[in-house]
């Protein structure tokens, strides 16, 4: 019988580990390429849509800023026909004082608008003359104003400095470059007029709980500028007055109901003002500081596009022609 060979085949060889690794290292590769992708995709995306959101609100604040514009054009519409009719008088009820709004301008656009007389402010720029010494009377009126208002009188002096052209401190209570440059950061005194109220904010300690007591009362304008007796605040009136004498500010807001009913016109006229002192001499060094008749408008708009709000405050000048035009624009009250 013959013998068949044994042809059976020999046991194959295990796979090198090597190939094992290889395999390895390239699913590790493709997973991270397929990460990396994802990443660029989702930042693209997300670059995108934030680059469509940024024209989208810059879009929103161009119109915004229009229709601001637009309601600075009606505004000094307003304020040239109240003019016309009586230009030696600007008090509340002429109609100028009425808030717009709020009222669709464009489909989805809506406006509030309103005026303020800031002569019926003490204008902090007139503590300091043009030739660079202290306006008595505005520092006493100033002083006085602080006391009604629960406020530290140093800040008086204070103001006086930060204005004056020296660097000197006109009192113990005055603060220059050397009471600044100690502050951190350290800065130095403007030495010039002012042309924001806030800049109250830069005296050291003075705070933000101050400046929201005292920023309804005063302002920042033109050296000289008077104050409007007609519209003026109670609290500025009797800052004027004998120390201690309160005869506008002490009824319960009284002044302010009156002129809200539109039909006393002009209250107090300088007349009436005038009766308030009991000393002529007193009188005759304030009387200069007032008038009947404004021409500083604050404009306030505030303006709705879709979600998104915003403000913008014109200051308004209105000259001896009646013309008016915006000499300040800012998104902050002060």
């Amino acid at each position: 019988m013959k013998r068949v060979p044994n042809r059976s085949r020999a046991p194959r060889r295990p796979a090198s580990p090597s190939r094992h690794a290889q395999r390895g290292v390239a699913l590790i590769v493709a997973i991270l390429l397929v990460a990396l992708g994802t990443i660029l995709a989702s930042a693209i995306a997300y670059e995108n849509a934030m680059t469509a959101r940024r024209g989208t609100g810059t879009y929103a604040f161009d119109e915004s800023i229009l229709i601001a514009q637009g309601a600075e054009a009606l505004a000094a519409y307003g304020i040239r026909q109240f003019f016309q009719s009586d230009p030696s008088h600007t008090y509340i009820g002429q109609g100028w004082d009425k808030p717009v709004g709020p009222m669709e301008v464009v489909p989805g656009v809506m406006l509030e608008a309103s005026l303020e007389d800031m002569q019926g402010r003490l204008n902090l720029n007139n503590l300091v003359k043009n030739d660079g010494t202290p306006d008595q009377v505005y520092v006493a009126a100033f002083t006085k104003l602080l006391e009604m208002l629960g406020l530290e009188t140093k800040w008086a002096p204070m103001m006086v400095d930060w204005i004056d052209a020296d660097i000197v401190p006109q009192s113990i209570d005055g603060a220059e470059d050397s009471v600044y440059m100690g502050q951190a950061p350290p800065y130095r005194t403007p030495n010039r007029y002012i042309t924001s109220a806030s800049e109250l904010l830069a005296l050291p300690g003075f705070g933000r709980d101050r400046y929201l007591t005292l920023a309804p009362y005063v302002t920042a304008l033109p050296w000289k500028t008077q104050i409007n007796v007609c519209t003026a605040k109670d609290k500025v009136l009797d800052a004027f007055l004998g120390s201690g004498q309160t005869d506008f500010s002490s009824t319960g807001g009284q002044l302010d109901k009156n002129r809200a009913q539109g039909s006393t016109g002009c209250f107090p006229t300088l007349a009436n003002y005038q009766a308030a002192f009991s000393d002529p001499k007193q009188w005759s060094a304030v009387r200069s500081k007032f008038n009947q008749t404004s021409a500083y408008f604050r404009l306030t708009s505030f303006i709705t596009i879709g979600g998104a709000e915003f403000n913008l405050y014109s200051l308004l000048y209105r000259d001896a022609t009646g013309a008016v035009r915006p000499i300040q624009r800012s998104f902050t009250p002060d």
